[in-house]
């Protein structure tokens, strides 16, 4: 794609898929995490007719949810709707999602034969709903936005496999990690390798982009994620390097940024405890930001909204490789009406 002019209008999926390789834009592309749902009412009277795992499992279900706000906030990107979760059920773990509470493991994964149990299948054996929704959500959206896998990143999922169920700490995966090493290194590859077969399936099957969700990466310091993380997700951007664009997402990891910026993602999804330029200065030009408007923020009055928006968009300076969006997921209360007023202010800022 050439350089583009002020004259010229990209659609939604070549708009992100431009940004994402920090090439030129018309204007910054815009999504938003957790967007297919949550704050949406079609979506609320989507889930009173089925629980959320069989929307997850149901091709035409989860794109139904996916388009939700793509038809109602104008976005660049739709993600897929389904949970970091899923391939763990083809890897031969049970779980459950429970309302309030989040996956639960009823068998925790703690020793060497629980390790070995775990199978290493590959999506067309372990998740092929989700791979199936991709196809037809690709089909659906022809090129109006650019559609976005995604999968858990193997440090998040060990937490939920070694400690059960979400946690602040996530003490026995920690316990685990510093002090039962080889078996710590066991859990990551099979992790690493499920997980990159995944994204590899999904790219395969329609995905434009894929993103690697680290939620839980803040609970550790700079020399625990050299030694303990960064490797696995190093392989796995590897792995998916001229592939597809690739996005790393974490938060509160502040003293990780430039240590997440060289595992190799395209982008690097920031949060707003650091302002978007002074991110930037951390991890180098190389890299892409995507981000980093704080979701609370949405629950104020509209002139906060605009005022912080144009700070973000002043911040990025229109430089390639500017994703817009929150810093972490849209909170349920959150105005629906908030999210279109942003995506018009953004493809309002004309670059050139």
């Amino acid at each position: 794609m050439g350089d583009v002019t002020i004259d010229e209008t990209m659609r939604g999926r070549d708009r992100m898929l431009a940004a994402a390789t920090h090439q030129a834009v018309d204007v910054t592309p815009v999504w938003f995490m957790r967007q297919a749902g949550r704050c949406l009412p079609e979506y609320r009277a989507l889930r009173k007719q089925h629980d959320f795992m069989t929307v997850a499992r149901t091709p035409e279900l989860a794109v139904e949810a996916t388009l939700m706000p793509i038809d109602r906030f104008g976005v660049d990107g739709a993600v897929l709707f389904a949970d970091i979760m899923l391939p763990l059920e083809g890897m031969g773990v049970e779980f459950e999602i429970r309302p309030g509470v989040g996956p639960v493991i009823a068998n925790p994964i703690r020793t060497r034969a629980d390790i070995d149990r775990i199978q290493v299948v590959d999506p067309e054996e372990g998740t092929p709903y989700v791979l199936d929704a991709l196809r037809l959500l690709r089909s659906e959206l022809g090129g109006s936005a650019a559609s976005l896998g995604f999968a858990g990143a193997p440090f998040t999922l060990a937490c939920y496999l070694v400690d059960g169920r979400s946690s602040r700490d996530y003490p026995r995966t920690k316990a685990m990690m510093y002090g039962e090493p080889e078996l710590w290194q066991a859990l990551m590859d099979k992790l690493t390798d499920v997980t990159l077969r995944y994204l590899v399936g999904q790219i395969t099957a329609g995905a434009d982009a894929v993103q690697l969700f680290d939620s839980w990466l803040g609970l550790v310091g700079a020399e625990t994620y050299a030694e303990k993380v960064a490797p696995y997700t190093r392989r796995i951007f590897d792995g998916l390097r001229g592939v597809a664009p690739t996005i790393h997402f974490s938060t509160g990891t502040v003293q990780l940024l430039q240590q997440i910026a060289a595992t190799g993602p395209d982008l690097v999804s920031v949060d707003w405890r650091l302002p978007l330029d002074a991110a930037w200065t951390v991890m180098g030009p190389e890299r892409g930001i995507q981000g980093n408007l704080d979701p609370t923020l949405l629950m104020a009055p509209w002139p906060v909204v605009e005022a912080a928006t144009f700070d973000i968009l002043d911040r990025a300076g229109q430089r390639p490789g500017h994703i817009f969006n929150l810093g972490h997921g849209i909170l349920p209360e959150t105005d629906p009406d908030q999210l279109a007023r942003i995506v018009e202010l953004v493809h309002g800022q004309r670059h050139g």
